[in-house]
């Protein structure tokens, strides 16, 4: 939790971009796992952290822009809570730390909705993500719960984006410290991981420090040695000689701000010949996207040029030809690089995609495009001093997808299918940092993990840290 001046701060800011009517803030449950008691772990709202900062199950709040109040909705622990969870200050003494003056039962939330609905009044609510928001909404507003989600504040989503997207010095050092807690996960997974290990032995060893340094981790970790899977949850492969071994995990703070890095190494000590010049045009792609970070800069620029990097290091090793401007304008690199460069990070690892990613990543003249490589870019709009980002380019030889293009007949006049045929075990490989926009450029946040694959190879030969 920050200081009660950052919170009376945040919501005075957005009374002044919203101006009048009611606003409602969802918290959120407690969800049981397969019994109500045995629950999964709890997670507060991100946009109710943000604003209110009570990380309690089961409180909701109210931002009344015409009459200048707020207040927030709960019940204080009964003794039969207090017999399993220990005393806690009450809801009043912790609204109080977060600047908010009135607290009021929870069954009297509905009243107060009532009241403003019959009086006509504009209620504004962010887009719900979970079941038992998309119910309590219905129920509040009297809307069938396929509706829910029509009525939607367009202008509060905006609201919260503009003022979420630009982290604070508070915010900066939390994000910085979640951060560092995931650089000592890398650093583990890259120590430990030998022949003979499974990928969950790895996965076991990273989540432990996530858990014993912060909340939790921030997404579930990716320890993989198939990396061409972008999202690689089967943890039951046994690591081999020759194998290239996918990290990307990140923490997440008791504050609730996250980290993401990614990292690709080998199981031997060095990389094979092969393995070496495909990492180093990742890297290349990396260095490119990077050097490119400042103010004003469109992100989907910034991924093109990363994208066209690739090309050219693609045709350096024989895989694609032609003109490398062409290529990318043709969506070649797609074939190898089919995810987005990178994404805002804050209070979620994708920060506030809950909100829209349209509304979240890009404005109103510069739109999400839908074509495949392209839908999964995050972020396209022009980047903001203060602002969080991922910059995550790779390369992955994914066999299904390199089969349907050559059925289809695409890119022939890029990619050397030929030549490509030797690349369809490869598997893939991300090399992942964070990094804050700054006033000229940008900065890394966090310590230093090893990124080249030189200081991989020093670091997996020798063990000890840079």
């Amino acid at each position: 939790m920050f200081a009660k001046e950052e919170y009376i701060k945040r919501r005075k800011k957005l009374r002044e971009l919203l101006g009048d009517g009611l606003i409602l803030f969802l918290g959120n449950d407690e969800s049981g796992i397969n019994f109500e008691h045995n629950t999964y772990p709890y997670r507060q709202d991100s946009s109710f952290i943000y604003f209110f900062g009570l990380q309690i199950p089961g409180l909701n709040a109210i931002m009344d822009l015409d009459e200048d109040s707020e207040i927030v909705f709960g019940d204080n622990l009964s003794i039969d809570d207090i017999v399993f969870t220990g005393p806690i200050d009450s809801l009043e003494e912790q609204a109080h730390k977060v600047g908010v003056a009135n607290v009021s039962p929870s069954k009297s939330l509905e009243g107060y909705i009532k009241s403003a609905m019959a009086k006509g009044r504009q209620i504004h609510y962010l887009p719900p993500y979970r079941p038992e928001h998309n119910l309590k909404l219905s129920e509040l507003f009297n809307l069938p719960a396929t509706e829910v989600s029509k009525k939607v504040s367009t202008n509060l989503i905006k609201a919260v984006v503009k003022l979420r997207s630009i982290k604070s010095s508070a915010e900066i050092e939390e994000i910085e410290k979640a951060v560092n807690t995931t650089v000592e996960m890398q650093y583990k997974a890259m120590e430990i991981a030998e022949a003979g290990m499974t990928e969950a032995d790895l996965f076991g060893a990273v989540q432990n420090i996530a858990m014993a340094n912060g909340n939790n981790t921030s997404f579930p970790s990716i320890v993989t040695i198939d990396g061409q899977i972008l999202h690689n949850h089967f943890r039951g492969n046994l690591l081999k000689e020759g194998d290239m071994v996918l990290c990307d995990c990140g923490a997440e703070n008791f504050s609730g701000y996250a980290g993401d890095l990614t990292r690709t190494f080998p199981v031997n000590n060095t990389f094979s010949p092969k393995q070496k010049e495909i990492y180093d045009i990742v890297y290349s792609s990396y260095k490119t996207a990077v050097r490119m970070l400042k103010p004003k800069q469109l992100f989907r620029d910034v991924h093109l040029a990363a994208s066209k990097e690739i090309v050219l290091g693609l045709i350096d090793v024989g895989l694609m030809k032609g003109d490398a401007d062409k290529a990318v304008e043709a969506g070649a690199h797609t074939l190898f690089f089919q995810c987005g460069l990178g994404h805002m990070m804050g209070l979620d690892v994708h920060d506030m995609e809950n909100l829209g990613e349209q509304y979240v990543g890009y404005t109103d003249d510069i739109h999400q495009s839908k074509e495949f490589g392209f839908k999964s870019l995050r972020l396209g709009r022009a980047l903001e001093e203060g602002m969080v980002l991922t910059i995550e380019p790779g390369i992955y030889f994914i066999p299904e997808l390199i089969e349907l293009r050559k059925s289809e007949n695409k890119y022939f006049e890029f990619v050397n299918y030929d030549k490509l045929e030797e690349y369809k075990s490869f598997g893939g490989i991300r090399v992942e940092d964070d990094f804050l926009i700054t006033q000229n450029g940008s900065r890394l946040l966090g310590a230093k993990l090893p990124t080249t694959s030189m200081e991989i190879e020093d670091f997996r030969i020798s063990k000890t840290r840079l």
